[in-house]
């Protein structure tokens, strides 16, 4: 790999252009990360609190699931900066500062899964799913670094589409794996461990991962946490953008399945639930790569995060005011496409304004808080909306709003054209 001038290869800023088996692995990684983070949520979760035949379920899965996101909002910059920091030979022979935190993660994960499925009480589904969480968010921010690490600018865009796009492959392909091809929740928890070793483990042991500088290994961080926004206004700004659009999109999905049960009162709620999840995949599916190609053509990557969050607000706003299956279907495909763009764009963008190559990892884990934490906020702030602040329509219009929000922000971003 050519590098900088001046500069070891870890740290160096990429100018030779990825190869399609290293996006495709990459690609594989993810859809197995997301899978494994989406389907206990969606599906294994719930059956198995219920189950457990305890009184207040749905307090009960909130609490797990919000442990599980303060692990993630704690651990993926304090794995990002370890793996900044890694330096580890064998046999006098020196090996990348990723991979091994990429394996760690996914046995982590792994194991914790297989707790999941013997797990005969809360405590125990607690204790799993937080483990599951650190295994993950230890991979989410080894596996997000790859970009900036080895991706050249010119390319990121394209890059972001297809490792976005898992997201929402990762939530239909879990969903029918546990419903379809396995039926038992301690069967499903299983099967999603072997297809997270199945597709995150050749990435991780067949490409290449530089090894880190002795010196540069050694030294403290040069931008603190705390200090980082300050010190990096851009930064910064990224950081709020994802922040809000990700808000935004919390809000706007936590409650569809009661949405099309109380106000548009389809027939069969579940079913229409999964027809719109359908047509957001494919508006996703449809829109990341090629989004992601035509920022990276013109050079431009503002105008496209601007769009993007129209095109969110849009649907928001058609569910606030056209509460009809129809406005339904049409919503599901604006935001898939909607986000599909941003997702790919913003993520390339964002690579572009990290404060320091020997930090990448660090500050893309604070940049994925901005992508946990809404989906604790989310729901404290959805739920007294619903209820008694305006209901749905106060709901959805807020959600485009927030978004909005987010979208212009990122046009004070002064580094990035």
């Amino acid at each position: 790999m050519s590098v900088t001038q001046g500069a070891p290869a870890a740290l160096a800023e990429p100018v030779v252009p990825v190869r399609r088996s290293w996006i495709g692995l990459l690609f594989a990684a993810n859809l197995g990360l997301w899978m494994v983070f989406f389907t206990p949520v969606q599906v294994l979760l719930p059956e198995q609190i219920d189950s457990l035949g305890i009184s207040g379920k749905e307090a009960a899965l909130g609490w797990v699931t919000g442990l599980g996101a303060l692990v993630a909002i704690l651990v993926n910059p304090a794995a990002g900066a370890l793996s900044d920091r890694t330096r580890f030979t064998i046999k006098g022979r020196a090996y990348g500062r990723r991979h091994v935190w990429t394996l760690a993660g996914t046995v982590v994960s792994g194991l914790s899964l297989v707790v999941l499925a013997q797990a005969g009480n809360l405590a125990m589904v607690a204790l799993g799913w937080a483990g599951a969480q650190l295994g993950l968010n230890v991979m989410l921010a080894t596996l997000t670094a790859a970009v900036p690490d080895r991706v050249p600018v010119g390319q990121r865009g394209a890059v972001s589409g297809w490792i976005g796009m898992p997201q929402a492959l990762g939530l239909v392909l879990g969903a029918v794996l546990v419903t379809a091809v396995v039926t038992e929740t301690a069967s499903g928890y299983l099967l999603m461990a072997v297809v997270l070793l199945v597709l995150a483990v050749p990435f991780a042991l067949s490409t290449p991962d530089d090894p880190l500088p002795e010196r540069a290994g050694t030294r403290a961080p040069t931008t603190r946490v705390w200090r980082i926004f300050a010190d990096n206004p851009d930064y910064a700004l990224a950081w709020g953008t994802r922040f809000l659009v990700q808000l935004g999109n919390a809000m706007g999905t936590l409650y569809l399945l009661y949405f099309l049960t109380d106000k548009v009162r389809v027939a069969d709620p579940d079913t229409g639930l999964l027809i719109m999840i359908l047509l957001y995949t494919a508006g996703m599916v449809g829109t990341a790569v090629i989004g992601g190609r035509i920022s990276d053509r013109t050079g431009r990557r503002k105008i496209f995060v601007v769009w993007s969050g129209v095109v969110i607000a849009i649907a928001a706003i058609l569910l606030a005011l056209w509460p009809t299956w129809v406005s339904c279907l049409i919503g599901a495909v604006l935001l898939g496409a909607g986000y599909g763009v941003y997702l790919a764009v913003d993520t390339a963008l964002i690579t572009q304004v990290l404060p320091a190559a020997v930090d990448r990892a660090k500050d893309l884990g604070v940049i994925n808080i901005a992508t946990a934490a809404p989906q604790v906020l989310g729901p404290a702030l959805a739920a007294p909306i619903v209820t008694h602040l305006g209901g749905y329509p106060a709901l959805y219009a807020l959600t485009a709003v927030v978004t909005l929000l987010g979208a212009v922000l990122v046009v004070r971003i002064r580094a990035v054209a």
